[in-house]
C-alpha cells in the first residue's frame, strides 16, 4: 500500500548536525498547515485508486503542532484518500514535547506510532548537540507514552560523535532494552556541510569524527541487538521480528508515496517529486495553486541504481531474479559479474539468487553499492 509523508518545518531549535530544512519561527504554521492540506488535494490523483498504508509526519519537529493543527490535516487526508484501517501513522516527536497534556490530546487523533528523537541519554551529550531536552526528559517521555497506550515506539540514538565513549553507548543502548522499546533507528555522526558543527570544525573549535570509533560503535551494537533477539533489518534500523517500520521499509522496497510540504520528497514508482526547500516560496506557490517541485525523470538505469542502493541495505538484500524481472536480463547478469569480488572477500553473501551485505560489508554498504552501480548507456 502507498504511503504519505509530511514534512512540517518548525524546530525549537538548531541542532548542531542537522541540515533537514525547518526554521526555528512559528509565524506561519498556520499558513503553513493549511497549504499542507492544500497541497494534499492538488495532489491526490498521483495515488488514485491506492489504499494508504502509512502516514508519516517528519521534519522539523512535527510534535511542535498543536493536536488541532494534526487533526485539520488528518481530516483532509481522510476525506480524500482511503486509509487502511490498520495503517502505521507515525510522528516525529522530540521529548520535550510530549508533556502528559500532548500525548492525551495525539492519543485522540489517527496516531498510533511515534519516533522518539533521543539521540543520548548523557546531558552533556544533549548540551553538545544543542538538543532542546535534558536525558530525564527523554525516559520520562517514553514511560508517559508507553502508560498512555503508545506501545508502538521507535528512539533515535546516535554514535561516533567526540564525546560518546564507549562505555557511555553500552548504556545508552541497554537504557534503550530497558525501556522495552520495540524498534531503535541509531546513526553515525556525519558533519554536513554549512551545519554548525561543520563550522566549528573547520574552525578547529570541535574535534573531527572519528571513522575508527563510528565503526567501532556500530559493530557494539550489533552484537548487542543480536543478543537481545532484535534483527537489524535495515543498516541504521533494529527491531523485534515483526516489528519494522512500515514507512520506512516501503522507501527501501520502492513503494509509491507522496511528498507533501516544504522540501518533501515524494516517489509514483517511476519518478520522484522533490519540493522546494523555502517556505515562503512554498507557500506562494501552494495558494497560487501551482506545484514548487521539480520533477526527477527515472531512467531504468536510475531505478535499478536506485534499487540496488535502498534494498542492499536491507536484511532482505538485492535479489537476482527480481532485477531480471524488473529490470531486464542484462542487468541481472551483469550484477553477477559485479558481485563475484565481494563475494570473494566477505563483504557480500550470496545464497541462491539472493545478494546480502555480512558484518563486514556493513561497513562499506554505500561504497559497495556504488560499484555495483549500472551506467547510463548513451
Amino acid at each position: 500500500m502507498a504511503g504519505i509523508y509530511i514534512h512540517i518545518p518548525f524546530c525549537k531549535k538548531a541542532c548542531t548536525y542537522c541540515d533537514f530544512h525547518f526554521t526555528t519561527s512559528t509565524t506561519y504554521l498556520k499558513e503553513m498547515v493549511a497549504a499542507i492540506c492544500k497541497e494534499i488535494v492538488l495532489k491526490k490523483h498521483r495515488l488514485a485508486g491506492q489504499q494508504i498504508g502509512s502516514i508519516y509526519f517528519g521534519g522539523g519537529t512535527p510534535s511542535v503542532l498543536p493536536a488541532t493543527a494534526l487533526q485539520q490535516i488528518f481530516g483532509t487526508i481522510e476525506k480524500h484518500f482511503s486509509v487502511a484501517s490498520n495503517a502505521e501513522i507515525t510522528i516525529e516527536a522530540n521529548p520535550d514535547d510530549l508533556t502528559a497534556q500532548k500525548i492525551a490530546e495525539f492519543r485522540k487523533l489517527p496516531v498510533n506510532r511515534f519516533s522518539i528523537g533521543t539521540q543520548s541519554f548523557f546531558d552533556e551529550d544533549l548540551l553538545w548537540m544543542n538538543r532542546a531536552h535534558h536525558a530525564d526528559e527523554a525516559v520520562a517521555s517514553i514511560k508517559r507514552s508507553q502508560d498512555a497506550g503508545f506501545e508502538n515506539l521507535t528512539i533515535d540514538l546516535i554514535y561516533g560523535y567526540p564525546l560518546l565513549s564507549d562505555e557511555k553507548w553500552k548504556s545508552n543502548i541497554n537504557t534503550a532494552f530497558e525501556l522495552q522499546i520495540p524498534h531503535l533507528s541509531a546513526y553515525a555522526l556525519t558533519v554536513e556541510p554549512r551545519t554548525a558543527l561543520a563550522h566549528a570544525i573547520d574552525k578547529g573549535k570541535q574535534h573531527k569524527v572519528d571513522d575508527e570509533q563510528s565503526a567501532a560503535q556500530f559493530l557494539m551494537l550489533i552484537e548487542a541487538i543480536n543478543a537481545k533477539g532484535f534483527e537489524q533489518y535495515e543498516i541504521s534500523n533494529y527491531s523485534l521480528p515483526g516489528r519494522y517500520a512500515v514507512h520506512n521499509t516501503n522507501y527501501w522496497k520502492g513503494v509509491p508515496y507522496l511528498g507533501i510540504g516544504p522540501s518533501a520528497h515524494g516517489f509514483d514508482g517511476d519518478n520522484r517529486f522533490i519540493n522546494i526547500a523555502n517556505n515562503a516560496k512554498y507557500l506562494a506557490a501552494i495558494f497560487a495553486e501551482k506545484l514548487p517541485e521539480t520533477v526527477e525523470l527515472l531512467s531504468i538505469t536510475d531505478r535499478f541504481n536506485e534499487y540496488v542502493m535502498t534494498a542492499l541495505r536491507t536484511m532482505w538484500g538485492i535479489n537476482i531474479k527480481e532485477i531480471e524481472l524488473r529490470f531486464g536480463k542484462s542487468f541481472a547478469d551483469q550484477t553477477k559479474k559485479q558481485v563475484k569480488p565481494f563475494v570473494a572477500n566477505g563483504q557480500l553473501l550470496m545464497e541462491q539468487d539472493t545478494i546480502k551485505l555480512s558484518t563486514e560489508g556493513k561497513l562499506f554498504a554505500d561504497g559497495i553499492a556504488a560499484e555495483l552501480f549500472a551506467e547510463e548507456n548513451d
